[in-house]
């Protein structure tokens, strides 16, 4: 059996993070850092294609919070003691300086996310942490005031235990074993999967659309407007993305099969591009509708959108008759598409779901139900949209942890 003083479970960005900030207010302190497979750091690894999205550049605690479906409330208070700005600071004072593109996403300027997985790893040298590798853990359980945590290559043993094992299903029953409640995970970052003849032909196709989820009553039941990227599988972009994160509670019990509109105007209503393309009727009448885009649509779009209004390819804008132009109107403004199922965003799952954050002080991640034991990252119900906010929950949960495993230690 081994004695230490903190044991940590889980070999990515949370657990890292927890560790390297505890091993520096106290450099006494014995760390152990549990990971079940042979490589740590995978996610981080493979964020932002390769490049490690660190944070976004959103220097508010409450606007930061509102990119967090489940997470908005419990993370304004924490966000108050850790957040971007400090996100920026930490990396830059170890060598890491950090980029904000034009979307608000941070990166490292090396443009690689092996520069950050060196930082961690270099970090944890030079503290004398120990990284177990290939370290699953069976089962957890107090005993004396102690951890006792039980893995595949031996027995460790520790006043405080931090779980940062992200979404395992394992972990998550070990808790229940503790008395701890799960919410059931499900997917929260997907793209949609649409098979249309309007987009099957436009992939690669990027334009700024507001996006709403409807029900079979034409209700809206969730909306968002942002960057629509059409893919050869159907649609992604952040205006995707943030329906997939709001909505996955609610698009889960529909297998994935549901309905959305699309304006490609943002919020030009139908009315008013219809009063726009009479407008043109009068003005350009020996133009070809096709050939000349119009709204600022990308130019493939357009021809697509006007080649399903039942308008064809050699008539001019005299030529079309009022009831096209409604058609037209319609498809630009509200385009009704069916989503049938759904892919993962590139390689970055996400899951909603996991320990119920009733069950957590969020001044310290402590759990309230036991002493001593601690969460960081996705093993907590908290999730957010894509561009780095992930990862700030991660830094911000980990240097929480920190500061309270340190201060009674």
């Amino acid at each position: 059996m081994t004695n230490t003083d903190i044991i940590i479970i889980g070999g990515g960005a949370a657990g890292f993070f927890t560790a390297i900030n505890a091993a520096e207010k106290n450099r006494k302190l014995q760390i152990v850092l549990l990971e079940r497979g042979k490589e740590v750091l995978n996610k981080v690894k493979i964020s932002g294609g390769g490049r490690c999205n660190v944070t976004h550049a959103e220097f508010v605690p409450k606007e930061l919070t509102f990119n967090y479906p489940r997470g908005e409330k419990e993370l304004l208070g924490p966000f108050h003691t850790f957040m971007t700005g400090d996100t920026i600071e930490w990396f830059e004072n170890r060598g890491v300086a950090l980029k904000i593109e034009e979307d608000g996403r941070m990166f490292p300027v090396s443009d690689s996310s092996q520069t950050i997985i060196d930082l961690f790893t270099s970090e944890t040298q030079r503290l004398g942490i120990d990284v177990l590798r290939n370290h699953s853990v069976k089962e957890f359980s107090k005993e004396d005031n102690r951890w006792l945590v039980t893995t595949s290559e031996g027995v460790f043993t520790a006043k405080k235990l931090v779980i940062a094992s992200g979404s395992n299903p394992k972990i998550w029953k070990l808790l229940e074993a503790v008395g701890h409640s799960i919410i059931p995970p499900v997917p929260s970052l997907f793209t949609f999967n649409i098979k249309d003849s309007r987009i099957i032909d436009l992939p690669g196709i990027a334009t700024e659309a507001a996006v709403k989820v409807v029900d079979a009553n034409g209700k809206v039941q969730l909306e968002s407007e942002g960057p629509l990227l059409i893919t050869h599988w159907g649609m992604s972009g952040p205006a995707i993305l943030k329906l997939s994160a709001w909505g996955a509670r609610v698009l889960e019990p529909t297998k994935y099969h549901f309905s959305i509109k699309v304006n490609w105007l943002l919020d030009v209503s139908e009315e008013e591009t219809l009063e726009n393309l009479l407008d043109l009727k009068m003005s350009s009448p020996k133009q070809t509708v096709l050939k000349y885009t119009q709204f600022e649509l990308p130019k493939r779009l357009w021809q697509s959108l006007v080649k399903a209004a039942g308008i064809h390819e050699v008539e001019t804008w005299a030529d079309i008759t009022k009831r096209k132009l409604q058609n037209l109107a319609n498809q630009i403004c509200d385009s009704h598409f069916d989503v049938k199922g759904k892919s993962t965003f590139k390689e970055e799952f996400v899951t909603a779901g996991g320990v119920n954050l009733k069950e957590v002080h969020f001044k310290t991640f402590e759990s309230k139900l036991q002493t001593n034991l601690y969460f960081a990252g996705e093993v907590l119900n908290i999730d957010a949209i894509t561009g780095g906010f992930n990862f700030q929950n991660a830094w911000t949960g980990g240097y929480m942890v920190a500061q309270a495993i340190t201060s009674e230690s």
